[in-house]
């Protein structure tokens, strides 16, 4: 059996479990069973893209006599394709995992068994399909079926406004993808990716491309401004569902976004990179601020999704521009940063969600500021997502300090490009990369120290308790592998090296023979990094201090009572909260970016009431862009309702008048 053979059963067993748990209904077994079965596939699925990916073997395809009359489905499996395909089958994978447990605590199970296979078939499909008529149609299906898993719990506060948000932007993120493909087949009308990718496609119609890429792919990734539905579909959806949608369905975007740019348009040029560095750096200094904001769990870790999406995308936009000037080693060390990081994102965000589902599933509250104290009560818990705040700050030795590091890496390559736009451009987006990375430290800082440190802030807090074994299987997994890809990143970066060479024609240098498993991106002389070293050095210092510490340190310690601001035992609530703990950032950027307002209500002397502290934070991309367009369709949609109640008379003459327009502009077209 080939290996797109193989893919496309596993497809087929993921949408005949979806069948099946429509069948199993409500039945007592059909949670494990699905997942079970799940968990199954996705693994076949996973062992058999990596035989692909590492095997180094041609590209397959298969021809399907379904579809269009006169093209069928095409389905191919090649090194890009491969590696997305670990991806969201790794992802399905640990999601399944955790749903063994955390599904028995969903409290309408029959709302997402059904759609949770088929959503996982439908990223499989969209990675395969080799034509832009099955990419459509499958993108379409992953969209409706990741729809359906948010509205599973319709009832729920704001849950049916962000299923109406999503489903409105997956709808045009869909349409600007039709326009893309159209552009792409041309005149000839050869929607097959072969025929597209032989053809000459002009500047202008390349620029086009372009933008509605960014606004096809853009929007299902969480580019901004078209990023309105993440922290709105996330949170609403499952907790397990909302690691496949931030971790897994946002690199099947960014898989879009490549194979259209790098590999079906040809040679990319510089100027459309300036543009893809310009929206991926707002996008990661945004996606952060809003996360810094956020008290809400899921919201914070949807907002934190776009930062990295930004990040990813300068890293393909340094590629662009890399290749565009014939710079191969540069070109290969960018775009196998973004790869990896993606990656990378895939590993900790997934882990991060199914932390907060852990917590929801002991506490039942997302709010923040109602936690605390958590590391005694769900001590593997809070380890394992200690792990995950580590790594997404990006520090050493996880995983995120190592994609970012490249990525860093490919910026110091600038000066090697010969437009004056980019020469200062790149630095600048450096820069801003610099001060998302920092931001992101800050914020996960206050996202574990405030759920988990600290005194429990209510009841919920005080009687939690640790979760099942799949639950927390599903997060030592994930966290082992963001240790695993960050002390040994070499083996990750040459299983990466055959889409490099697949896209771009050339590849990082080989990293598993470097000396102590250093990882060398472009020459020693300029710069190499070694993580088993960092990480035994790391655990050795932090060993010889905690050792000191409890030798020579601990009897001359005196212990009294912690000072309480002039109380004598301050109450929980007088902790630092998240809000409070985001109020400097708040003060430096809050009134640009948010327009931001606190308003303090304080009694006069002689009141008993407290005072009150109410913060005020506008979307200013939403106030701005969306609400206006939802204002003018309100308005033309109650003006065009008058259509309804014409007489037969207007009707005819109505349509007698638009079919005269049509011919006069025929006409005049011809």
């Amino acid at each position: 059996m080939s290996a797109v053979a193989l893919q496309m059963v596993c497809v087929a067993g993921l949408l005949g479990l979806a069948v099946l748990a429509i069948v199993l209904g409500r039945s007592k077994i059909s949670t494990a069973v699905i997942y079970g079965a799940t968990l199954a596939v996705s693994a076949i699925a996973l062992a058999g893209a990596l035989r692909s990916l590492l095997g180094g073997a041609d590209a397959t395809a298969l021809t399907l006599p379904v579809g269009l009359p006169w093209l069928g489905a095409h389905f191919r499996l090649d090194a890009l394709a491969s590696f997305f395909l670990v991806v969201i089958n790794l992802g399905g994978a640990s999601a399944s995992l955790y749903g063994l447990g955390y599904g028995h605590h969903d409290p309408a199970p029959h709302r997402v068994l059904p759609f949770f296979p088929a959503f996982l078939a439908g990223m499989n499909l969209v990675v395969l399909a080799d034509d832009a008529f099955s990419y459509l149609l499958c993108w379409e299906f992953m969209s409706l079926a990741s729809w359906a898993l948010v509205m599973a719990h319709h009832r729920e506060r704001g849950n049916a406004k962000a299923g109406y948000v999503y489903l409105v932007m997956a709808s045009f993120g869909t349409l600007a993808l039709l326009l893309a493909f159209g552009l792409l087949a041309g005149p000839a009308g050869d929607y097959g990716f072969a025929a597209i990718r032989a053809a000459q496609h002009t500047p202008y119609a390349a620029t086009l491309v372009l933008i509605l890429m960014l606004l096809g792919a853009g929007s299902k990734a969480g580019l901004v401004p078209l990023h309105v539905w993440l922290p709105l579909a996330h949170p609403a959806a499952p907790s397990h569902v909302s690691a496949l949608m931030s971790g897994v369905m946002t690199k099947v975007a960014i898989y879009g976004f490549i194979r259209v740019m790098f590999d079906l348009l040809g040679q990319p040029s510089w100027p459309a990179s300036v543009v893809v560095l310009f929206l991926g750096s707002i996008t990661a200094v945004m996606g952060i601020l809003y996360a810094m904001m956020e008290k809400d769990l899921k919201r914070l870790l949807a907002y934190s999704t776009i930062e990295n999406i930004g990040i990813v995308f300068v890293s393909l936009g340094l590629a662009m521009a890399f290749q565009a000037n014939g710079l191969k080693a540069a070109a290969a060390l960018a775009f196998t940063a973004a790869l990896f990081h993606a990656l990378n994102h895939s590993f900790f965000k997934s882990l991060l969600f199914f932390g907060a589902g852990a917590v929801l599933t002991a506490t039942g509250e997302r709010d923040m500021d109602k936690l605390g104290g958590l590391i005694h009560r769900m001590p593997f818990t809070s380890f394992v997502v200690l792990v995950g705040c580590v790594a997404i700050s990006a520090l050493p030795p996880f995983n995120g300090f190592v994609s970012e590091w490249l990525i860093f890496q490919a910026v110091l390559q600038s000066p090697e490009l010969p437009q004056w736009a980019l020469k200062i451009m790149v630095p600048a987006v450096g820069a801003m990369l610099a001060l998302a990375a920092a931001l992101a430290a800050a914020c996960f800082v206050k996202t574990y120290g405030v759920t988990f440190l600290g005194r429990p802030r209510g009841t919920a807090a005080e009687t939690a308790g640790e979760v099942d074994r799949f639950s927390l299987a599903a997060m030592f997994i994930l966290a082992a592998l963001c240790l695993l890809a960050g002390i040994l990143p070499g083996l990750a970066i040459d299983a990466l090296a055959p889409v490099a060479t697949q896209i771009l024609g050339s590849r990082m240098p080989a990293q598993t023979g470097q000396p102590w498993l250093s990882i060398v991106p472009i020459a020693e002389s300029r710069s190499s990094y070694n993580g088993l070293l960092v990480m035994v050095f790391i655990t050795a210092a932090a060993s010889l201090a905690v050792y000191f510490i409890h030798r020579f340190a601990s009897h001359a310690l005196r212990r009294g009572p912690a000072w309480g601001c002039g109380f004598s035992d301050a109450t929980p609530a007088a902790q630092y909260s998240a809000i409070s703990f985001a109020q400097p950032i708040r003060r430096v950027f809050g009134t640009l970016v948010f327009h931001a307002r606190d308003h303090v209500t304080m009694p006069p002397p002689g009141d008993l009431r407290p005072a009150r502290l109410r913060i005020e934070l506008h979307d200013l991309v939403w106030s701005g862009i969306y609400a206006p367009i939802a204002d003018a369709v309100g308005f033309l949609s109650m003006r065009l309702n008058r259509l309804q109640f014409l007489t037969i008379r207007r009707y005819l003459s109505l349509v007698f008048a638009t079919l005269v327009t049509l011919l006069l502009v025929l006409a005049i077209w011809s």
